[in-house]
């Protein structure tokens, strides 16, 4: 079996530690990850803008770095769901527009091989306990790709279940978007604000030490504001749980 990490934009700048708790994970259970050095974004941020042919030559580029891995893996609900929900539509809006150019069959090859974190340990490793100990109380945040576009379901909780030494918490409202949504934060920032500081709220009176997300992006917009509100609950991404052992704490 033949895995690649697509560590993501925002992991590789900003939280580089997740991609490297990625890598220790699957090498633990017995899984060799490849790190493709010609990945780049997929291209998200240009297509939720609106700059749909920009975003073509990354699909294609994203096609070129994976061609061969019988799965690609990675560490982001938002940018698996990209690739699975809308690599297609734009393959499908560029044939309609007379520029396929193989198009279609360049999204439809890399669809059914990008699998976020959860769903290949849960779905292709054929784990729930992956050896993991984390001493902490901790709450899930389900993120919103993970959760309507991708359906990871109750994948995330049930790996969490099985941490050793993890307390998990209900968090109310859990299902309610932390306001990030990319350019949306920017666009809107001060609906994005409140629906941050709601989500704040209701984390912290869970009274958990950290708060789970399997999106650094949200984790992003999640921890900035726990910071303002002068919150000492930690962000920290499902990866970086599942990778800690008695002997290394991420």
């Amino acid at each position: 079996m033949r895995v690649a990490l697509f560590v993501t934009c925002v992991n590789d700048t900003l939280f580089p530690r997740t991609g490297q708790a990625v890598v220790a994970l699957l090498e633990r259970l017995g899984v060799a990850v490849d790190f493709p050095q010609e990945q780049s974004c997929c291209g998200q941020p240009q297509f939720n803008t609106g700059y749909r042919r920009a975003t073509e030559p990354l699909v294609r580029r994203f096609a070129r770095a994976f061609h061969g891995y019988d799965y690609i893996v990675t560490p982001s609900g938002s940018c698996a769901a990209m690739v699975r929900d809308n690599y297609p539509r734009i393959g499908a809006r560029a044939t309609a527009e007379g520029r396929d150019r193989g198009l279609t069959s360049i999204a439809a090859s890399v669809v059914p091989r990008t699998l976020e974190l959860t769903e290949f340990l849960v779905d292709v490793v054929g784990v729930t306990d992956v050896g993991a100990y984390y001493p902490h109380t901790v709450t899930y945040h389900p993120t919103c790709h993970g959760l309507r576009m991708l359906g990871l379901g109750e994948r995330p909780r049930r790996l969490l279940e099985a941490v050793r030494g993890l307390t998990l918490v209900d968090l109310p409202g859990a299902e309610e978007c932390c306001g990030f949504g990319g350019t949306f934060a920017l666009k809107n920032a001060a609906v994005s604000a409140a629906m941050g500081a709601d989500k704040a709220r209701h984390i912290m009176g869970t009274g958990a030490e950290a708060v789970c997300t399997v999106d650094n992006s949200c984790q992003t917009h999640i921890g900035g504001t726990l910071s303002r509100l002068g919150s000492s609950v930690r962000p920290v991404h499902l990866a970086e749980i599942l990778a800690s052992t008695e002997e290394r704490q991420w």
